[in-house]
C-alpha cells in the first residue's frame, strides 16, 4: 500500500503528516516507529493523522516516534498548517486532540495554539519545578545550557519513580536571561533531545511568569524561537497561548 505523506517542522520539531479523513491508516506501534526512524524510515519526532470530526473543524491524532501518545504543542501548530493546506480551515480552528478540545489561529504570521488553564505549579526546590501543560514537564534551572548533559541527565529524571504515574516525564533545562529564556529538552516518547518542545516551552514560560517574567515570554529553543502568552493570578495561569512557526519541508509517498 502506498501512503502519501507531508513532512512539517515547527522550530526543528519535525512530524509526518497524513491526511486520514477516510481513516484508512493502519495504526500500529511498529509501523509508526518504522516511519519515524531516521535511518530506515522517513524520519520524524512524531506522526500526525488529520481526520474529520463530527462537530469540530478536524481531529488531530498524535503519536510520538515510539508510538505513544501525548499532547504536542509544536505538532498542533503543524497539524493546523496541514489542515489549512487541505482546505479544512482558514485563519482559525477548533479541533480535538489527545487531551481534549483546543483553539488555534493564524496571527501575525505565527500560529497560536491555546492550552488549558494551569492551576498548579509544583516547586520541587530552588532549581527544579514540575508543571503539567497537557504533557508532564520537569524543569531544571541551569546556569549554562552548554554544560548540561541533556540526554544522560534527562533520561535519569524521566524515569524517576516519582513520575511512574505519568508514564515518565519530559525534562527541560532552562537558562533564565534578561530578555528571554533558553531551553533544551529531553522528550519522553522520542527518548532523546529534540530541537524543540512546544508543551515544554509553555511549561518553562509559565514557570518564568511565576518567577516574575512578564507575558509574552520569548523561549529560545535549539531549533528557533517560540513565544508564550498568558494571564496570571497567583498560581492560576489562564488564556495560555503558544505561538511559533510551522513550515512544510517536503512531501512524498512510502510503501507501508
Amino acid at each position: 500500500m502506498e501512503q502519501h505523506f507531508t513532512k512539517y517542522q515547527g522550530t526543528g520539531n519535525d512530524f509526518i503528516l497524513i491526511d486520514d479523513r477516510n481513516e484508512s491508516f493502519p495504526v500500529s506501534n511498529p509501523l509508526i516507529k518504522k516511519l519515524c526512524d531516521r535511518r530506515f524510515g522517513i524520519g520524524a519526532d512524531g506522526l500526525i493523522l488529520i481526520q474529520n470530526h463530527q462537530d469540530l473543524d478536524y481531529r488531530m491524532v498524535y503519536f510520538n516516534s515510539d508510538g505513544s501518545q501525548s499532547l504536542c504543542g509544536n505538532g498542533s501548530r503543524c497539524g493546523f498548517a496541514f489542515a489549512k493546506s487541505l482546505g479544512l480551515v482558514d485563519q482559525e480552528a477548533t479541533f480535538e486532540t489527545t487531551d481534549g478540545i483546543h483553539k488555534i489561529k493564524l496571527k501575525n504570521e505565527k500560529i497560536h495554539f491555546q492550552l488549558f488553564d494551569i492551576r498548579q505549579l509544583e516547586k520541587i526546590n530552588e532549581k527544579e519545578w514540575f508543571i503539567n501543560t497537557g504533557s508532564p514537564h520537569h524543569i531544571v534551572i541551569s546556569n549554562d545550557l552548554n554544560e548540561e548533559n541533556v540526554v544522560s541527565k534527562g533520561r535519569q529524571i524521566r524515569n524517576l519513580p516519582t513520575y511512574s504515574g505519568h508514564n515518565g516525564t519530559n525534562v527541560n533545562f532552562a537558562q533564565l536571561l534578561q530578555d528571554k529564556v533558553k531551553i533544551r529538552t529531553y522528550e519522553r516518547g522520542v527518548e532523546d533531545e529534540t530541537l524543540s518542545c512546544g508543551t515544554g516551552a509553555t511549561a518553562v514560560g509559565v514557570m518564568a511568569g511565576k518567577l516574575g517574567f512578564e507575558s509574552p515570554i520569548h523561549i529560545q529553543t535549539m531549533g528557533g524561537e517560540l513565544s508564550v502568552f498568558f494571564k496570571q493570578d497567583g498560581d492560576l495561569f489562564t488564556d495560555i497561548w503558544l505561538a511559533g512557526p510551522a513550515e512544510k519541508v517536503f512531501e512524498g509517498s512510502v510503501t507501508i
